[in-house]
């Protein structure tokens, strides 16, 4: 999909800084970026990976989000997760040099390898959130508060795979985190959206996104509820959508669940039932991040 970014206040600066025979990881990063801008004012798209661990000797990802850049530090050891200070020291320096930008616009996160029941949690108060384009379309985003950002970058293209087949149908999004998917499809037409999380923080952040593009909320439906349980009472309802989205979580612990949800574990039960929520002919669009995972068909 292309869209002339002529409309749009799309925050993405040319460099400020040119070859640099002495650091590989600065030139890497003008290469990825360089490319990366031509498709981001041709797509009004201004957040996007420009580095993933493309050289060995610097584990990081970093990604750019409207001017802001945020670094995940990917560390194997789980008693010493911080970057070394000389390698956070030379990405910084590249970013800056680059970019013609201060340090205070670049943000780290560290990944570390988590046991099976650990969760990542809400990690700062500072509330700091703004505004990004993704194929001309508003999402709220925030680099501080959380280890995500509100905005999984690597479902872009599933987004608009979805959002291209949206238009006059119904969409179920599970585990809807802060409603991307549902946005995307509501901006393509969608006759109506449901997004389901169990977590009122993320709900709430959905409906800002379904405002910031003008959707209303009586087309677009934000409901904070157990997935599996709603699931149920859906099939009770008789409800039925054209388009169901599932991107489950690995694990789940939430104290507002009566269980651990566990995708190996629970894969086929929501499977089942979510397909006798499909409409003939409908689509479900299944995605989980577990390396480990083996679909299982009964």
């Amino acid at each position: 999909m292309t869209i002339s970014d002529s409309h749009l206040p799309l925050n993405l600066p040319l460099l400020a800084d040119g070859e640099d025979k002495n650091s590989i990881l600065k030139n890497r990063l003008r290469k990825n970026y360089r490319h990366l801008r031509k498709w981001g004012k041709r797509t009004g798209t201004d957040c996007f990976r420009i580095y993933d661990k493309d050289i060995k000797a610097f584990p990081l990802a970093i990604d750019f989000y409207a001017g802001r850049f945020l670094i995940q530090y990917y560390s194997e050891d789980r008693d010493n997760d911080e970057p070394r200070p000389d390698l956070q020291a030379e990405a910084e320096s590249a970013l800056c040099g680059l970019f013609g930008i201060s340090v205070d616009l670049i943000f780290w996160r560290v990944r570390v390898r988590r046991k099976k029941m650990e969760q990542y949690e809400k990690i700062s108060e500072a509330g700091e959130s703004f505004t990004v384009f993704e194929y001309g379309t508003k999402f709220k985003v925030n680099l501080v508060d959380y280890l995500d950002t509100g905005l999984f970058l690597d479902h872009r293209e599933t987004r608009q795979r979805v959002a291209a087949l949206s238009k006059d149908k119904r969409l179920l999004n599970l585990f809807a985190y802060t409603c991307a998917f549902s946005v995307q499809a509501a901006i393509r037409g969608a006759k109506f959206t449901k997004s389901v999380d169990l977590s009122n923080t993320y709900t709430e952040w959905g409906k800002e996104n379904f405002l910031l593009n003008a959707l209303p909320l009586s087309q677009n439906e934000v409901i904070r509820a157990d997935c599996l349980k709603f699931l149920d009472e859906e099939l009770r309802k008789g409800e039925k959508y054209d388009i169901i989205v599932i991107d489950p979580p690995t694990m789940s612990r939430s104290k507002k669940m009566d269980q651990t949800f566990d995708i190996q574990l629970d894969h086929v039960k929501f499977l089942t039932t979510a397909i006798k929520l499909l409409k003939p002919s409908g689509i479900i669009f299944f995605s989980t991040n577990s390396r480990r995972f083996k679909l299982e068909l009964e």
